[in-house]
């Protein structure tokens, strides 16, 4: 099995960028950088005309892991793609850019396989393309990085982008400071690469209460779908890490099945001034219980060696190393004494 890697070294892209790294690892297989420059006009006209070779004599397979559809056209700058693998997969993150789907896949698919993040577009991706589409949504590292302990130095936290009152750091810190709240800003991680920054962060969410998110319906912004609403990164790691998530959680099939009672705090708008408040009477609320039941939910539903167990059954795999951290995980879970939320 071969993992061919399109996503971005962006920092923003850290948490796939470290799920590739420990897929390769526990499905025991070779990782490279996908060529993501643009295929000219001809290789794609002749994508389409000349049909991938599936019964060829190569055991091979391959998984190309995208950061959204325009990534699929990458498999064309692969050598020899057409006769080298009995099995070609991808894996698109960001699924839900419907209207982003290559033309030449749209004319002639050349993936036996499709693994998607939204539950809701699966239809719509058999439809389009023709190809066996799977929902493989977001996880975390919750057995190695994540943890549900009591000690948290931090009430509420901020990553990535927030709503314009959310958004200066000094001023929300003051005025989190004015009800009691301890309130920490951007954690620094200028310096650093993908995979350091998400230990970065994955220690940052181990150290706060609660941490700052809303979906993309109440906080516009050009780089996110209009009108999609879906769970990124931060969501589910900062409850791999026990933190709950306080803002304005999306809504829908593909994020309903995953979330669960107490892993959202809803602050029922983006104002600033009713939502800390909002904050400030869950605090008095909030028990180490939080965290550690926040913890084993996130083992149980969103450790990324789940979906990598779901890759190893469709790519026929069999890898001691991932059977080895699936019986780690299963004895964590086991292990705890807190009841599921």
């Amino acid at each position: 099995m071969l993992i061919v890697n399109a996503i971005s070294h962006d920092r923003g892209w850290s948490p796939i960028q470290h799920m590739v790294a420990i897929a390769g690892e526990l499905l025991e297989c070779e990782v490279v950088a996908a060529d993501t420059r643009r295929p000219s006009n001809g290789t794609k006209i002749l994508s389409v005309l000349r049909q991938r070779i599936r019964n060829g004599a190569s055991d091979d397979t391959c998984l190309l892991v995208c950061r959204g559809p325009a990534d699929l056209l990458t498999v064309l700058n692969m050598e020899n793609w057409r006769k080298r693998f009995r099995y070609l997969a991808a894996w698109i993150i960001d699924s839900f850019w419907l209207d982003h789907i290559p033309t030449s896949v749209r004319l002639r698919n050349p993936f036996d396989q499709i693994f998607v993040t939204s539950l809701e577009d699966v239809d719509r991706w058999i439809e389009i393309t023709g190809a066996a589409t799977t929902w493989l949504p977001w996880g975390t590292d919750a057995l190695r990085l994540g943890r549900g302990g009591a000690q948290r130095d931090w009430d509420l936290m901020r990553v990535g982008r927030q709503p314009p009152e959310w958004e200066d750091d000094v001023e929300v810190a003051s005025a989190a400071e004015s009800l009691g709240i301890r309130y920490r800003g951007r954690p620094d991680s200028s310096g650093l690469n993908a995979l350091e920054n998400q230990k970065l962060m994955m220690n940052a969410y181990g150290a706060t209460k609660f941490t700052l998110a809303f979906s993309n319906a109440v906080n516009r912004d050009p780089n996110n779908h209009p009108t999609r609403e879906y769970l990124t990164g931060r969501w589910v790691d900062a409850l791999g890490c026990g933190s709950i998530v306080a803002g304005v959680a999306p809504r829908g099939p593909n994020t309903d099945g995953l979330l669960w009672a107490g892993a959202t705090l809803e602050l029922g708008g983006i104002r600033r001034s009713e939502g800390l408040q909002v904050v400030a009477d869950a605090l008095r609320q909030w028990t180490p219980h939080v965290a550690a039941g926040n913890y084993q939910m996130a083992l149980r539903r969103l450790d990324w060696r789940w979906r990598f167990k779901a890759l190893a059954d469709a790519f026929q795999v069999r890898s001691v190393r991932l059977a080895h951290e699936l019986q780690l995980l299963e004895n964590r879970i086991a292990g705890l004494t807190q009841p599921p939320i």
